[in-house]
């Protein structure tokens, strides 16, 4: 893909990616007129106003006045009553990314996340990114105040920018912003909900399919799966197919490579449902829980979602 029409921060964020290695995300000029996006930033934009309303703050731009911390510092005191210890205006490019960096520390302490989940780091709050800023917003209303009636389903096209040995690989993909406000709708049927509810006899011609399908794409790793409703529940054969079906390489240190506790195959298999959703892959909501639980109709769900993908690349020449 040619980049050469990116903005300035844009090439930046290319330049980021090419000295740290790590994938990074280009929110698509044209998303930034959708009209959703815009009812975001308008409603994120009048809920810090209206929280910090007495001490008389007032936000403009999420891009332009978020970025040096000091409006991050008096709404996490406000929403939060968390005291942190920073200066109060800074000037220069190195405190103000400090100060950013420190109330950063204290966010993921508070939203009990690890720096594999986060959506943001300093160098993107800092150079103004509108992406991880609109993340980062997300994430402490959704924590702090989990009533606050955020405008849902607002999703945004993104150029995913990864770093490889031969150049830098780009690719496009739908990131959402928000989900569903409401919790208690029930999803969507799909064909999976027919089959196990009307033809369960032709359930097991499915898994066999999706088997095969698995194995010819896990060949080149040496890796054989007999057994789709075990193996499968701890992360890493999904993660490692994800990667050769997308065809880019899941860093080691984003999962664990030999999980041992629950926790740890709920860590894998969220990574691999947020890579599928993030991607446009999987359209129907699925629950880590169900996979690492061994549930076979999730499990055949998320493997027919990368099938469909990829099916005509599967087929013998």
């Amino acid at each position: 893909m040619d980049l050469a029409f990116q903005s300035g921060d844009s090439q930046q964020t290319l330049f980021d990616a090419a000295t740290t290695g790590e994938v990074r995300k280009i929110l698509q000029p044209s998303s930034e007129n959708d009209a959703k996006l815009q009812e975001l930033k308008t409603f994120l934009i009048d809920w810090i106003n209206n929280e910090l309303n007495q001490e008389h703050i007032v936000v403009k731009s999420l891009e332009e006045d978020i970025f040096d911390g000091l409006i991050l510092h008096h709404l996490l005191q406000k929403i939060a009553n968390i005291k942190i210890e920073v200066e109060e205006i800074t000037l220069s490019a190195i405190n103000q990314k400090r100060k950013v960096g420190v109330i950063l520390e204290a966010v993921s302490a508070h939203l009990q996340l690890e720096e594999s989940q986060l959506k943001w780091d300093v160098n993107l709050i800092h150079s103004k990114d509108l992406l991880a800023t609109l993340h980062l917003l997300v994430a402490l209303a959704c924590h702090f105040q989990p009533d606050l009636p955020l405008p849902s389903n607002v999703s945004v096209e993104v150029i995913v920018v990864e770093p490889t040995k031969t150049g830098m690989k780009t690719g496009k993909a739908i990131e959402f912003v928000t989900q569903n406000s409401n919790k208690d709708a029930a999803p969507k049927k799909d064909g999976f909900d027919q089959l196990f509810e009307l033809d369960p006899d032709k359930v097991n011609d499915v898994k066999q399919a999706m088997l095969n399908f698995v194995n010819k794409q896990l060949v080149n790793l040496s890796l054989t799966v007999t057994d789709l409703d075990t193996q499968l529940a701890d992360g890493v054969i999904l993660l490692l197919l994800i990667g050769q079906l997308e065809g880019y390489f899941i860093n080691l240190s984003t999962f664990f490579l030999t999980p041992e506790s629950h926790n740890d195959k709920l860590h894998n298999v969220s990574l691999a449902l947020d890579l599928l959703t993030e991607g446009g892959i999987l359209q129907n909501p699925v629950e880590p829980i169900e996979i690492v639980n061994g549930d076979l109709k999730p499990t055949l769900r998320v493997l027919y979602s990368l099938f469909l993908k990829h099916k005509k690349a599967s087929k013998p020449s």
